[in-house]
């Protein structure tokens, strides 16, 4: 973060509240810790609400220092408040996005508006969970919320969420379920809520379940993931929304949906970033996001005309062409501008196919048949990239081996893409359950190949996510297929290519067999998103660069072991593994006293001739101490992809200092419901 402007000297002195606590209709208490302008009694001031269970006093206690402190020197108290059953709030958490979580944070924003340092306004903004709470309250409609700042987030929390892709099983459900009962099982700190600690804890270990079972209960998209998925009634959000993204990250599809079809003020901004904030994500470049979350919050809380109304609906960064890496500093690029969405400046750009080719004429009459190993997608790194972490997708010439390429000739002139690319396709399956993946990929002069983007389908999913159909073998169906949201420029002289393969591994566990696909040239075209430089992109005004207010001073105890992540295949038997270390080591907290050290793995492993090998192990262990206070957690859990059930192996152990406060395992199965 060495281009971020530290600011010190703020318009209005801040004063910070350590932590205090929200009262619930039921009686379970929140925390909440909060910074705000040290006269904000004598001049009330907009309340900027970040709602999440990743524990404010430790968890996300690094970027909190940069960003509340900001806007509560502008002017506006920055609020962090803990979740019910997370961190050092009472109760238990019993799983995510639940309609609890929503009443209570309806309470939250209630209490929050008659303090006598609030103005009455109140804003949500957040990331991710964060994100999405921020959303789904918002359809709620509390009075008192005026606007949202939305960051990787989602409206459909099916189908653009971690737990299932095109209807197909996402890796992700298992390390994101895993790491998000590791963060329902930890403790509050003492020094908060003093000799309850244990209690309160107890509650939690006992009192909360597996949610990642829920998550495979519930295979389609029936009324569970309905519920907090806000694409069912966009026009139950009625205030305005600035959602923001990145192409790095996994959410960027979201952002194209809502600003489509949501009823009020809308504005989308699309960076080269992973999962984090704009004013310190990677790749770069970064940008001064928190001027820009000021000018949203004046416009709409305050009242103040800050110009950011009148500006485009969508802002952009088109990537230009790069080599296929793992991480990057910066991605080259510009920022580009649609006044609405979609944009009037996108058309559409058709290939037809023919063996090994894409090209604007007409396509042959051959079928081609592809029946991938179940290694296939190696090389397509994590669904979600954090940016700051080398987990994007490297070369695809090495997934070539595993699927039906179709390249055009090098391009007369450059093409640039903004949106959905589609590949609509006429295929027949050999087996009822089958699985489609679709690679769109820019071919360098070398011949290197930089994903640009990529869809999955289990095809049981074709027509409906709750009504599913098996595919009848040899009947030849078309199909259309939607791949992730993209903007990238083709240079001349580049290529174009579309890899069609039969899994993506490990984005998604295999099909429960076999299965080769029988695909039909004449049926099938690839069609672009095609957009022309518009006027309104030399028109934009620049951002500023990144502020933030003081980085929290922390102490290194021990560094921890450097970021792992490889791909290895044994010999002799040919089982291929993919590894994940990420090691946080063990840093000191001064402000607290607390000392935290964390650890994830992941290993998944399958064979490429036996989909019914593909399993996954994801384990994490935390520890929390002061003094002669300790506190661990300890979970892994492994999901096994079997011909007719997912089996889930889950082991939880806590401790307090030496005594075991919890040692518990479980093995439960899930009948495979047609993925």
């Amino acid at each position: 973060m060495k281009d971020i402007r530290v600011v010190t000297d703020f318009p209005r002195k801040v004063r910070e509240i350590e932590n205090l606590w929200i009262p619930m209709p039921d009686g379970v208490k929140l925390a909440a810790r909060i910074w705000l302008p040290q006269d904000a009694e004598a001049d009330p001031v907009p309340a900027i609400l970040e709602y999440l269970p990743y524990r404010k006093r430790d968890g996300t206690v690094e970027r909190d220092a940069l960003t509340h402190p900001y806007f509560a020197g502008h002017g506006y108290a920055g609020v962090r408040v803990d979740m019910r059953g997370t961190g050092d709030s009472e109760g238990v958490c019993k799983g995510e996005y639940l309609k609890q979580e929503q009443d209570d944070c309806l309470a939250v924003i209630e209490w929050l508006a008659k303090q006598p340092w609030c103005s009455g306004a109140v804003g949500m903004i957040g990331i991710s969970w964060g994100g999405f709470n921020g959303l789904q309250v918002a359809a709620r409609r509390p009075p008192a919320l005026k606007a949202v700042i939305s960051l990787c987030s989602t409206d459909d929390r099916y189908n653009d969420d971690v737990h299932y892709l095109g209807g197909a099983q996402m890796c992700d459900n298992l390390m994101w379920g895993t790491t998000a009962w590791a963060i329902a099982m930890t403790p509050p700190d003492p020094l908060i809520v003093g000799d309850r600690w244990r209690e309160l804890w107890e509650g939690r270990l006992e009192g909360n379940g597996i949610w990642m079972q829920d998550w495979f209960e519930h295979q389609r998209r029936d009324d569970f993931y309905k519920h907090g998925s806000i694409c069912e009634d966009y026009a139950d959000v009625e205030i305005p929304v600035y959602a923001v993204g990145g192409w790095a990250d996994g959410y960027p599809n979201p952002i194209f949906r809502m600003l489509e079809h949501l009823p009020g003020i809308r504005k989308g901004l699309i960076g080269p970033w992973g999962h984090k904030y704009p004013h310190f994500a990677m790749p770069g470049p970064r940008m001064g996001f928190l001027q820009e979350c000021l000018r949203w919050w004046d416009q709409y809380l305050k009242g103040i005309d800050t110009g950011i109304a009148d500006e485009p609906m969508l802002r952009a960064w088109m990537q230009e062409p790069a080599a296929p890496a793992a991480i990057y500093d910066e991605r080259p690029g510009r920022w580009v501008a649609e006044p609405s969405w979609p944009g009037p400046g996108v058309g559409e750009y058709t290939l037809a196919l023919s063996p090994g080719k894409l090209a604007e004429d007409a396509g042959s009459d051959d079928v081609l048949t592809i029946r991938s190993p179940s290694t296939a997608g190696l090389s397509s790194g994590a669904w979600c990239g954090y940016g700051v972490l080398p987990t994007l997708p490297v070369d695809q010439r090495m997934e070539a081996g595993n699927a039906l390429v179709f390249e055009t000739e090098p391009l007369k002139e450059a093409v640039e893409i903004l949106g959905f690319p589609e590949f609509e396709v006429k295929l027949a399956s050999d087996k009822p359950v089958a699985l489609i993946s679709a690679t769109l990929s820019l071919v360098l002069e070398d011949g290197a190949a930089s994903r640009v983007s990529y869809g999955i389908l289990n095809l049981t999913h074709r027509h409906d996510d709750l009504d599913l159909k098996p595919m009848t073998p040899g009947e030849a169906e078309t199909v259309r297929l939607k791949l992730r949201c993209c903007g990238q420029r083709f240079e001349k002289g580049q290529r174009i290519r579309l890899a069609i393969a039969t899994g993506h591994w490990p984005i998604v566990f295999p099909g429960p067999e076999n299965a080769t696909l029988s695909i039909h040239c004449a049926g099938s075209r690839l069609i672009l998103p095609v957009r022309k430089p518009q006027p309104l992109d030399k028109t934009l005004p620049e951002f500023k660069g990144p502020e933030s207010a003081t980085p929290m001073a922390q102490e290194v105890i021990k560094a921890g072991e450097p970021f792992r992540r490889e791909v290895t295949t044994d010999q002799i038997t040919g089982e291929s593994t993919y590894t994940i270390v990420s090691d946080a080591g063990t840093v000191h907290h001064p402000h607290t006293g607390m000392t935290l050290s964390q650890r994830q793995t992941e290993i998944f492993t399958v064979h490429p001739d036996d989909p019914n090998s593909a399993r996954g192990t994801v384990t994490w262990d935390k520890t929390y101490s002061r003094g002669d206070w300790n506190a661990r957690v300890s979970v892994s859990a492994t999901v096994r992809a079997l011909r007719d059930v997912w089996r889930m192996e889950t082991h939880l152990v806590a401790r307090a200092g030496d005594e075991v406060v919890v040692d518990r395992e479980e093995v439960k199965e899930f009948p495979r419901d047609l993925n």
